[in-house]
Formats: C-alpha cells, structure tokens, sequence
C-alpha cells in the first residue's frame, strides 16, 4: 500500500498529464518521430537493397563518396545537437543570452551543413539519373537536407522570437506572447 502511495504522490510523472495519460505534446512527439523512423527506414532499406543486390564491390566503380565532408557534416550535425542543448538549459535556468546563442549557433550549423552539402552535390560527379546507386544516395542525402533546411527555418523563427522576449523559464515550449509565464503551448505569432 505505501508503494501505490508512492507513486500518486506528488503527482504525474514527467511527460504524462492527468490520471497518467501521456501528454498531447509528447504524443505528438512520439508519433513524429515513429513516423520519421519509417520513413527513413524505407530509404535505408531501398539503398541496401540496391547496394547488396547490385554492387558486389562498394562505393561501385565510377562512383566516389567523399569521406571527408562527410565526416565534417556528420562532425557538425552531432555538434549543433549540443549547441541546441545548450539554447534549452540556458532558457530553463532564466540565460536569455545563452538561448540566443545557443540558437544562433545552431542555426550557423544547420547553414554550414546544408552549403557543405550542395557543394558535395556539385562537385560528386554523379547525378540522379547516372542509376539506381546514385539515385538512392540523393534520395537519402536529399531526404535528409530537406530535414535540416526544415529545421533551420524553425530556429530561424524561434531565434526571432527569442529577440522579442517570447521565452520564459516557465514558458519555453511556444509562449503565447512576449514575457509570458504561463505554460501555453500554442502557437502564435
């Protein structure tokens, strides 16, 4: 009896609203990221099938992936996971200077990872059309640029409404308007 009484204690865990349900943001959240578990899934599955059914030898003759820059994005992607860490600590603790440039650097390397990448592209030697290797490897490599352009527009949006005062310690999530306290989570501009 003293456990069950633990555990109501206090009450909802993290992440859960009343009587335990999950909360709607995190659902959403957790069906977002199913949903992007599949959808790359697909991708990887199309390229290894490609890759282990087609090509004895890899990277196919003709074809040459540049381990370099591919380290370098993979070097800043890992990076600006830190920097955005960095954003979300610094508003939880009231560092409003710290979410600027948490965001902001973020958002320079979400930009660095995306000019690395068109320049990959331009300078490859291959294109879409050259067969099903290179055409699964754009898909893939698109899929993901796409991804990062997505999210550099969303810091671009959060970074402007950072300078307008619309994130408080109580409110980071989408405050609803500028020095807010609340725990509003809808969106508006």
């Amino acid at each position: 009896m003293a456990h069950v009484e633990a555990i109501h204690h206090g009450g909802p865990a993290p992440g859960y609203g009343r009587a335990g349900q999950v909360d709607r943001v995190m659902l959403g959240l957790f069906t977002f990221i199913a949903s992007e578990v599949m959808l790359f899934g697909a991708f990887f599955t199309a390229f290894f099938y490609i890759r282990y059914s087609h090509y004895p030898i890899f990277p196919p003759k003709g074809f040459e992936i540049p381990a370099d820059s591919t380290g370098i994005n993979t070097g800043i992607l890992i990076s600006s996971s830190f920097t955005m860490h960095w954003a979300l600590v610094s508003i939880k603790r009231n560092n409003r200077r710290g979410l600027t440039l948490g965001l902001l650097f973020t958002l320079i390397l979400g930009l660095t990872f995306l000019g690395l990448q068109v320049h990959e592209y331009m300078t490859i030697g291959f294109t879409p059309q050259t067969g099903a290797f290179a055409s699964t490897f754009f898909c893939l490599t698109g899929l993901h640029g796409t991804h990062v352009f997505v999210g550099a527009t969303l810091l671009t949006i959060a970074l402007v409404r950072t300078l307008r005062g619309h994130y408080s310690p109580g409110s980071h999530m989408a405050s609803s308007s500028p020095g807010s306290t609340g725990t509003s989570s809808t969106w508006s501009g």
